[in-house]
């Protein structure tokens, strides 16, 4: 067995996609599970089909590639807006793409013309957390350019919030991305089958909407791999938690001063950490660092407290004297498994269902 190593519980994420496409479904929402925080693994993936999602999405185009290449066939959404150097790439990979740009569209129906394909695609309207999106101002002259391109279908209208300034999903946002879809279907003699309200952080808002609406879908990946929300990351009621740990092993266990000596320059990372003597500590070092995870994404078990890290080496202090060889587990954020998942260092352990 290599450490550090990445164990994640298939059995509770199968539980928890299920239970948010039921609750979700009550409310007329389809969840959509996004799987770039697993780097599209088709281990992950097939369990997600296997709980009842009938459409992924995931942020790259290699992890839907590396999808497609292990045989997953189920519908794979874009959710980052396509490059234009990838246009041929997202075309023979993914079945609808978010986008915001007319010479993207443009080159997407370009490639999907020569491929001889039809290309979905769901436009992106700003609601104010200023990542991406159309200015509402400018959607209907917007469309007017792309509504006649060939092989590009114009499925529904999206908008993301929280990412970029935590702005929160709430009833005014989601009512005016509902009165736009009416909008363009009015001026544009068209039916919008989809109305994307975001990712997690929807999640509060939808669970307690019960006003009308027409969000009918959300782009869910914390809520599914954490079993939180996002605005918040507070536990959804019913769902697992903390269940994807990132096990690393012990290198080296001394009792050492906890203040440094000699004349203090600048680290290997370009830092210069605060000092504080401590007196001494029970201090060990784990065979893990920067280059295999977001050292701010670990949580420690009690009695292990993280005081520094290099690109290899995770330095911690301990209640109790830790031996050579011993293991200690963390659970993590969402960007510590991320970060975990993408570095070829972390040995990755499916606990299968």
């Amino acid at each position: 067995m290599s450490y550090p190593q990445l164990a994640i519980d298939c059995s509770k994420i199968y539980h928890n996609t299920k239970a948010l496409i039921h609750r979700l479904g009550l409310k007329n929402i389809m969840v959509i599970p996004v799987t770039k925080i697993c780097l599209g693994h088709p281990i992950i993936a097939q369990v997600l089909i296997n709980a009842g999602a009938t459409i992924l999405a995931d942020s790259r185009v290699e992890n839907i590639g590396k999808m497609r290449r292990a045989g997953i066939t189920q519908p794979i959404m874009l959710i980052r807006s396509p490059m234009i150097s990838q246009v041929t790439e997202v075309i023979q990979y993914c079945s609808i793409s978010l986008n915001t740009e007319l010479s993207v569209i443009q080159g997407l129906s370009c490639a999907a013309n020569k491929l001889g394909v039809i290309h979905d695609i769901i436009i992106m309207v700003e609601l104010g957390d200023l990542r991406e999106g159309l200015m509402t101002e400018d959607l209907m002259a917007f469309i007017e350019k792309i509504i006649f391109l060939p092989n590009i279908i114009l499925k529904g209208i999206g908008t993301n919030l929280a990412c970029r300034y935590g702005i929160s999903p709430d009833n005014t946002n989601m009512s005016q991305l509902s009165d736009l879809a009416d909008a363009i279907e009015k001026k544009f003699d068209i039916q919008l089958d989809i109305i994307s309200g975001g990712n997690s952080a929807t999640l509060n808002w939808a669970f307690n909407n019960v006003s009308k609406t027409r969000v009918n879908q959300l782009r869910l990946g914390e809520a599914v791999f954490l079993g939180t929300e996002a605005l918040h990351q507070d536990k959804i009621e019913g769902l697992f938690c903390d269940f994807i740990t990132l096990t690393a092993e012990v290198i080296e266990s001394k009792i050492k001063p906890s203040l440094p000596w000699g004349q203090q320059a600048l680290n290997a990372f370009g830092e210069t950490p605060k000092t504080c003597d401590r007196g001494d500590v029970s201090q060990a070092i784990l065979a893990l660092g920067r280059q295999d995870v977001s050292i701010a994404g670990l949580k420690p078990p009690n009695g292990v407290t993280i005081v520094s890290s290099t690109s290899d080496h995770l330095v911690v202090e301990t209640s109790k004297i830790l031996e050579v060889g011993e293991k200690i587990e963390f659970h993590l954020t969402y960007g510590g498994i991320l970060f975990a998942m993408t570095s070829p260092f972390v040995d990755k352990l499916f606990l299968k269902y």
